[in-house]
């Protein structure tokens, strides 16, 4: 899968399950200081990050506004 602007270049060549256990700073605009902020939250992976309850709900709410009318 071609992960293409989504991740740094390090990572674009990273299966799914490689790129969900690294740590957040593998996406694209995080560095290894959002990897120790997140950390203090309990976020160690990117898929961490992506089950993180409030990011979930974030994303719900994104979503959900298109709807609102």
């Amino acid at each position: 899968m071609q992960f293409g602007k989504l991740v740094d270049k390090a990572w674009e060549d990273k299966s799914a399950a490689e790129v969900l256990k690294a740590p957040p700073s593998a996406l694209e605009g995080l560095t290894e200081k959002h990897d120790e902020a997140l950390k203090a939250l309990g976020i160690k992976t990117v898929g961490d990050l992506g089950k993180w309850k409030y990011a979930t709900r974030a994303a719900a709410l994104v979503a959900l506004a298109d709807l609102d009318k």
